[in-house]
């Protein structure tokens, strides 16, 4: 995933400098939004936690709204870059499924208070900063949207096209599921077997034959 430092100028003309200062001060940041909150945690905080002084951290973003961006930057990039590692072109469409869905909850287990982060704090965002994070949650369920166009091309996998949408943004709210629910799901399931069931009612849903005109009932 590109990311857009744009939105955020800085005093500094390096740009090699400026990305890797800004990644210090992502990782500085994730620790204490993690663990305080974005609103209760400081941005003198920040400086001491990424090894900055404040008036060196200052040369690189200008407010504590930008470090929270670049923060939700760096989560969704990740995120992305993970689940596009998990397959490859030559995969068939329901082999693309199967290896992003099990890639989808291992990385929502792993990165499960990144991801609750970006939820619970986004709203601080600027609108402009707002929007642009919003995009890229739209270009991660656009990759299940891919998937499940190339398996309805080469016929692996069974889908209306009207359906695709909405279907590649039902997996993505079944991944956050084991990041909200997790407090209730944890006490039933590991994440294994979370994967394993939630794999079986989507991929039966792909391969049945079963609903083929999309208004709940078998065409004929």
């Amino acid at each position: 995933m590109k990311r857009n430092s744009k939105l955020i100028p800085s005093m500094i003309k390096d740009q090699r400098l400026i990305a890797e200062r800004r990644q210090q001060i992502i990782e500085g940041a994730v620790r204490l939004f993690v663990e305080k909150g974005f609103h209760k945690t400081t941005t003198r905080e920040i400086a001491r936690e990424c090894g900055l002084s404040i008036g060196t951290m200052y040369e690189y973003i200008q407010s504590k709204e930008d470090v929270l961006y670049l923060v939700c930057d760096d989560i969704h990039s990740d995120l992305e870059n993970r689940l596009l590692e998990a397959v490859t072109e030559s995969d068939t469409g329901i082999e693309s499924l199967r290896k992003g869905l099990k890639q989808l909850f291992r990385v929502m287990e792993e990165m499960r208070p990144l991801v609750l982060l970006i939820y619970q704090e986004t709203k601080s965002l600027p609108k402009d900063k707002m929007r642009y994070v919003l995009s890229k949650e739209e270009e991660i369920t656009g990759f299940f949207e891919r998937i499940l166009q190339k398996g309805l091309q080469d016929g692996t996998i069974r889908i209306e096209p009207s359906s695709i949408k909405l279907m590649a943004h039902n997996i993505m709210v079944m991944g956050q599921m084991w990041t909200f629910r997790h407090w209730s799901l944890g006490k039933h399931y590991d994440v294994h077997e979370y994967t394993e069931r939630q794999m079986a009612l989507l991929l039966g849903e792909f391969t049945s034959g079963g609903n083929r005109n999309g208004n709940g009932s078998d065409s004929t």
